[in-house]
């Protein structure tokens, strides 16, 4: 009897279907579950995740995607969501992240203020109560925007009739939206090191500092402010986590199972066809990026051609480097940054190219957890930012962009590196989109290079076509871990 009433109970309930199963579509699987709803996931690929995947090789052990780890709470909200006993842990990192330029000068971002203005004061000309005050704006830039952009709708009325929401719209002025961020950053500081500094917070979202709007500078409050952190087992430890705590509630996975059309009858979702079979829903969710999703899932609807046609964030070219060796220089997060910063991005978003001084980001996740490297080795996580794919000649170009990193590296840490390389994998913007199905290997969908960004990417709900959503880092808020759980708790309120 009571097998019978259980079944009952599973049959009446509202059956939902998530295409994907990144960050986003995993953390929306469990919301929509602790609401009752009977969840379901499709994977393409044989394992969960995402871009959050793992490679191990000769002993070594990389996190495949993100490598940054901010806002921990929006994790942990969720396992409250769930009301599951589940094992979370992470670290407070005291440095945020390490900085290098070229003519020798080394700057530790310390998570611990007191620490950090005396770093400041002694690397630049600069005075650290500007940096300082700048921080304390950009909290309270994020404090008066973020709830409007970051976890509201923009497409709902009911987000822009709150007292809070008219007050923040009043301070918008204050902001320089209509001024981009390096304008901003240009004017308030006079060393060319610290506007750097700042103005790569762009490469957040995959945006240019140049273009993107000032209302981006309070990016910085999430690393230098709020802090970074690490989690037990790596970042891959985010999607199992999730997974585990989905599985306990009763969400299915299935994987290997590509959904190949979004079955839509009088504007209104049926239900899933997939490599397997068809499947009735109530209500589908893409976690796919959106401009595949119109294009391959559901081609015989209108296409929003002004929101899908919105220029791409850049994408990376990735060596997964084995490094028989030790840095002590270096840190969990390093940048070293180009000495050409402007011609950077103008060769990514206007000449589809990356030039011969690349901004470098290093990771070495061993430098916190030893077992992820041989001992005595280092596994370095190197991401050059690339444009989108666009039919470039890849592989002469990551010959080159290899050539001039290691030398750029060598360079500045004064210390051979390609003798040490023993293990090589290396991810492109061709591998990166055959692998996620993001459109053209963009890492964040599009970009936010214009100063309606926010309002043109695309809803989390569908306009004509009732019970369709859309989560994850191609439509609102964004990409990034935070942006994309944020979109999972979009979907879940609008539900």
């Amino acid at each position: 009897m009571r097998q019978n009433h259980t079944q009952a109970i599973m049959s009446s309930k509202k059956k939902v279907g998530i295409i994907g199963s990144g960050v986003a579509g995993l953390a929306t699987a469990i919301r929509l579950s602790a609401k009752g709803y009977a969840v379901t996931v499709f994977e393409k690929e044989k394992e969960l995740g995402g871009k959050m995947g793992i490679l191990q090789e000769s002993g070594y052990r990389f996190d495949t995607g993100p490598s940054l780890f901010t806002q921990p709470y929006l994790i942990d909200e969720i396992i409250k969501v769930s009301q599951q006993e589940t094992s979370f842990n992470y670290q407070k990192m005291d440095i945020t992240c390490k900085y290098f330029w070229e003519d020798g000068t080394c700057f530790n971002a310390f998570a611990n203020k007191t620490k950090l203005s005396a770093e400041l004061k002694c690397v630049f000309p600069e005075d650290e109560i500007l940096v300082l005050e700048r921080l304390l704006k950009a909290e309270q830039m994020y404090n008066t925007v973020g709830d409007i952009f970051i976890e509201k709708p923009l497409h709902k009325w009911s987000t822009w009739f709150s007292l809070k929401v008219i007050k923040a719209l009043f301070k918008l002025p204050q902001f320089k939206i209509n001024k981009s961020m390096h304008l901003v950053n240009a004017k308030d500081f006079k060393s060319p090191k610290i506007q750097q500094l700042f103005d790569r917070f762009a490469t957040y979202n995959g945006s240019d500092p140049y273009q993107a709007p000032a209302i981006l500078n309070m990016i910085p409050h999430l690393e230098l402010n709020q802090g970074t952190f690490y989690p037990n087992g790596g970042l891959r430890s985010i999607p199992e986590t999730l997974i585990s705590i989905g599985k306990k509630m009763g969400v299915e996975y299935k994987v290997q199972e590509a959904v190949g059309q979004i079955l839509i009858n009088n504007k209104k979702v049926k239900g899933l066809s997939t490599s397997i079979k068809d499947y009735d829903f109530d209500i589908v969710v893409s976690n796919a990026d959106v401009l595949p999703t119109y294009k391959y899932l559901m081609p015989g609807e209108k296409q929003p051609k002004k929101i899908l046609s919105q220029e791409r964030s850049s994408s990376g070219i990735i060596f997964y480097w084995g490094i028989k060796n030790t840095f002590p220089d270096l840190d969990l997060h390093n940048i070293f940054f180009s000495q050409t910063y402007k011609k950077e991005f103008e060769a990514i978003f206007k000449e589809g190219k990356i030039i011969d001084d690349p901004t470098i980001y290093v990771n070495i996740s061993s430098k916190v957890d030893f077992s992820d490297a041989p001992e005595g080795c280092e596994n370095w996580f190197v991401l050059i930012n690339a444009p989108a794919n666009n039919g470039q000649d890849w592989d002469t170009i990551i010959k080159q962009v290899r050539k001039n990193t290691i030398s750029k590296l060598e360079r500045i840490l004064g210390r051979a590196i390609e003798p040490h390389i023993e293990f090589e994998e290396i991810l492109d913007p061709r591998s990166i989109e055959n692998k996620t199905s993001s459109f053209q290997g963009a890492l964040y969908g599009t970009s936010s290079n214009n100063q309606m960004a926010a309002f043109l990417r695309h809803r989390n709900e569908h306009s004509k076509i009732k019970g369709l959503y859309f989560c994850g880092g191609s439509v609102h808020p964004g990409g990034g871990i935070p942006l994309c759980l944020n979109s999972a708790q979009i979907v879940s309120n609008m539900l």
